[in-house]
């Protein structure tokens, strides 16, 4: 089946481009011939069964998976050609949060938030510190989360301080894996509500891997459907759910659908 996407005349051009992509481990082939395109300043949501590759693909542009084929163009860079060390300014540009946080756990909240600030800005650890907190605030966690150390963070709170995090250097793209796996439905809404917020007022663009249907309807613009090694469709939500494709009308026009459809509408009157 063809991969289809959206186009329309005045659409903002893409800040990210994939064309031709190939992964593949061994003998098996995760991804062939794949295109995809994020504008600039959406939210794009990745789905995909189990196994298509959501993941891999995020890595895959960020730089922590180099494809076997195809070409990955971000903010007007051919991000595998260039050299190593223009990959790595390029790739400051970029705020990521991992499934889990990956939070450093020897570190405190506001020494995780200011250590790429130390790292990549060359700032003093007193400067880099005051920058984590105001991203603390940010991010709508309390200041006495600051001195704590992961441990001792409800999963909520840990999202957020991974978020806050990944906003450290001021990133123009925001790539996010599973941000609310895990949360209780209240924790998750308020995530989102709190990822739509920030990205309306600070511009950026964000790259969300997710399955969760309540985040789909509620915040993102536009939906990527991974299936059969490809982007089947990119389209926003009212169209995707038309597709003529068995997985994607089970997954949201089933029951689960339905309500997510619901709530999720109810949420955006309500913003």
């Amino acid at each position: 089946m063809v991969s289809a996407e959206a186009s329309t005349e005045d659409a903002p051009p893409p800040i990210i481009q994939v064309t031709g992509l190939r992964n593949q481990f061994g003998s098996h082939v995760v991804h062939d011939n794949l295109d995809l395109s994020v504008r600039q300043g959406e939210i794009l949501g990745v789905v995909g069964g189990s196994g298509t590759g959501k993941s891999v693909l995020l890595r895959s542009i960020v730089g922590l998976q180099r494809p076997t084929a195809g070409s990955i163009t971000v903010l007007g860079r051919d991000l595998l050609a260039l050299s190593h060390k223009r990959r790595s300014l390029m790739e400051r540009r970029f705020g990521v949060l991992f499934q889990a946080g990956a939070l450093f756990s020897s570190l405190t909240v506001i020494e995780n938030i200011a250590l790429p600030l130390i790292e990549h800005s060359k700032l003093d650890r007193a400067d880099a510190e005051h920058i984590a907190c105001m991203k603390i605030a940010l991010t709508g966690l309390p200041a006495n989360a600051g001195p704590k150390y992961p441990s001792e963070l409800s999963g909520g709170m840990i999202k957020r301080a991974a978020l806050a995090r990944a906003l450290a250097l001021d990133p123009d793209i925001l790539f996010l894996d599973e941000p609310t796996a895990g949360l209780d439905p209240v924790s998750a809404a308020a995530f989102d509500r709190l990822l739509r917020t920030l990205c309306g007022a600070l511009g950026f663009t964000v790259f969300l891997v997710t399955h969760d249907l309540d985040t789909l309807y509620a915040i993102c613009d536009r939906v990527a459907v991974l299936a059969e090694k490809h982007v089947l469709v990119t389209d926003t939500l009212e169209r995707v759910q038309t597709f003529d494709n068995d997985w994607i009308q089970e997954y949201f026009n089933g029951p689960r659908g339905r309500v997510a459809q619901h709530a999720g509408q109810s949420q955006r009157e309500k913003a």
